[in-house]
């Protein structure tokens, strides 16, 4: 099994320790932090994430990719699933972060669109979930786009969050 996926604009590869810098610039940018409670995270912070992230794919055959433009290899973001619990329930969350250059370009919903295929070839025993806060219109049209449907609100970091559950063929409601 590769790690590796492509779509029809995309090229989507597990990240590397050479991607640092774009992936700190990425997620230390405020304007890709507006929906986040905690606002801007620290560069230590985005650097322990992208080790996790690293670490998840040798731990758990998936984790977060670089999704990168197949026309000129420029990163356009992170995003992809990654195995976490949801309460007591282990769940794939779908997670997206791209360049605000990338936005209103259909590139969360193509790389996630793939995200989906995997988990239905890979990971069938696991639902997908997608976290936002209610005020993160673009994911939440991302998430009803793509057939995810409201299946709970709760508080985290101090704040509201909304859960959708993707009721994919593989998954009986």
């Amino acid at each position: 099994m590769t790690n590796e996926r492509t779509t029809e604009r995309l090229g989507l590869r597990p990240p590397l320790p050479s991607d640092e810098a774009a992936v700190l610039a990425l997620h230390t940018d405020p304007r890709t932090n507006r929906h986040r409670t905690a606002g801007v995270p620290t560069p230590e912070r985005v650097r322990s994430d992208l080790a996790d992230w690293i670490r998840g794919w040798s731990s758990d055959g998936i984790s977060y990719w670089v999704v990168e433009s197949l026309t000129n290899d420029e990163l356009l973001g992170v995003g992809g699933l990654r195995r976490t619990d949801l309460g007591d329930e282990p769940v794939l969350n779908l997670y997206y972060r791209f360049r605000p250059e990338a936005w209103n370009k259909g590139y969360a919903a193509e790389m996630a669109t793939a995200a989906l295929e995997w988990a239905e070839e890979h990971r069938p025993d696991l639902p997908v979930v997608i976290r936002t806060r209610p005020t993160n219109g673009a994911a939440l049209r991302v998430a009803e786009k793509l057939g995810f449907e409201f299946a709970a609100s709760r508080v985290t970091e101090g704040a509201e969050e909304w859960v959708y559950r993707w009721f994919g063929p593989r998954t009986s409601r």
